[in-house]
């Protein structure tokens, strides 16, 4: 099928997206905070999309009791929620399968970093999106930008809060459309003193906490950030494919020009950063990579201490969660058996970890560092540091 046709001014609208192939689209709104409009914006545009005839529902939107939200609800129409009982008290969650029977064009499901309650069958709302992705049904969705796993370590170092509910970064690689919905700290704050974003009671304390000026602008500053790399990538990507056409080469969605290794140790917390930081380069680069785990015979299964075993299995699952394909091998030179990986499956560069308490160990009298520095001709190595994560990466 055709690419769409884009406006004079170089856009392509959503509505023109829907009609190009069979799997569903992504829209995603990312904000700094609570407050910049995504589920007011989402909502029109569902109006909006309506009126050109397109089949678009309401998957599930929370209000908040928000007056201009809820005003925008009328006359949509809305899938009935999933009631669950847990703990004695009755939940209500999205209903993916209701929404799949339904089968519209397009569904505004709100809060995508979401935690289901236990019984509704995916553990995140991230997962039933994809679900009605992979059915054909197009989604709209919003998050604010803390909640990109990526960017957790980073929030918790320079905002000092720890943001529980996040989504893998690779989610917005699936995006046809990002939209970032900027908004001053000032106005922000306004609209949090007007109670336009939380109940009367809650104001002053926001104020005080989160929703300081300061904690704002860095908030701000991640967002148009991410939504520039985003962009930049989803223009690489019609680039690549468009290429592709005109060579005769078979389309694929996905970028294959640097492939990416990670490697991974079972020290527990260098591990979640370097994962954390990893998952944003390997991200600019190609949504497809490796996070490679060398056991050595001193961390065998006999011998591996049994709290960093579960927190290691954790680290793999949340690299898992992040996108990367997981591969565990088993060697007693850690930066040959990384080498010999990369070459066999075509790796241009390689990501490790470093920190002052250095956690890799020595192999024969060098460190694992040292000896892939020394033993990677044609691959890029890349040494990120551990000790602290920031926003400049």
């Amino acid at each position: 099928m055709a690419e769409p046709a884009a406006s004079s001014s170089g856009e392509v609208s959503f509505a023109d997206l829907l009609q190009t192939r069979e799997r569903g689209k992504l829209k995603l709104y990312i904000g700094s905070a609570a407050g910049t409009g995504k589920t007011y914006r989402m909502l029109n545009e569902a109006h909006l999309l309506r009126q050109r005839g397109v089949d678009a529902v309401v998957g599930f939107v929370e209000t908040h009791g928000r007056t201009e939200t809820e005003a925008q609800l009328r006359d949509l129409e809305v899938v009935p929620r999933k009631k669950i009982e847990y703990r004695g008290v009755v939940l209500e969650e999205m209903d993916p399968a209701a929404i799949i029977a339904r089968r519209p064009q397009v569904a505004i499901v709100d809060e995508l970093a979401h935690t289901n309650v236990p019984g509704a069958g995916r553990a995140k709302r991230w997962e039933d999106v994809v679900a009605l992705l992979d059915e054909g049904i197009s989604v709209i969705s919003a998050l604010n930008v803390q909640h990109l796993e990526s960017l957790n370590g980073v929030i918790q170092n320079t905002l000092g809060v720890t943001v529980r509910e996040t989504i893998p970064d690779w989610i917005l690689t699936l995006a046809d459309q990002v939209i970032n919905l900027d908004i001053s700290a000032e106005d922000l704050r306004q609209r949090l003193v007007e109670g336009k974003i939380y109940a009367p009671e809650k104001v002053s304390t926001a104020l005080k906490s989160f929703f300081t000026e300061e904690n704002l602008t860095t908030l701000r500053e991640l967002a148009l950030r991410e939504v520039a790399s985003s962009v930049d990538r989803t223009r690489e990507g019609i680039t690549a494919r468009a290429e592709a056409a005109v060579s005769g080469r078979r389309s694929a969605d996905r970028r294959t020009v640097d492939r990416v290794l990670v490697g991974m140790s079972s020290h527990p917390e260098y591990t979640e950063i370097l994962l954390r930081k990893a998952s944003r380069i390997a991200g600019r680069l190609n949504p497809d990579w490796y996070c490679v785990y060398v056991q050595t015979p001193a961390e065998s299964a006999s011998r591996i201490d049994a709290t960093v075993q579960r927190k290691l299995v954790g680290n793999i699952q949340k690299a898992q969660g992040m996108g990367a394909e997981v591969v565990k091998l088993e060697s007693d030179d850690v930066a040959g058996a990384l080498c010999r990986f990369a070459r066999e499956k075509g790796v241009t560069l390689i990501i490790v970890g470093q920190s002052r308490r250095s956690w890799w160990g020595h192999v024969a009298r060098r460190s694992v560092i040292d000896r892939l520095l020394h033993n990677t001709e044609g691959l890029d190595v890349l040494v990120v540091s551990l000790d602290r994560e920031n926003g400049a990466e």
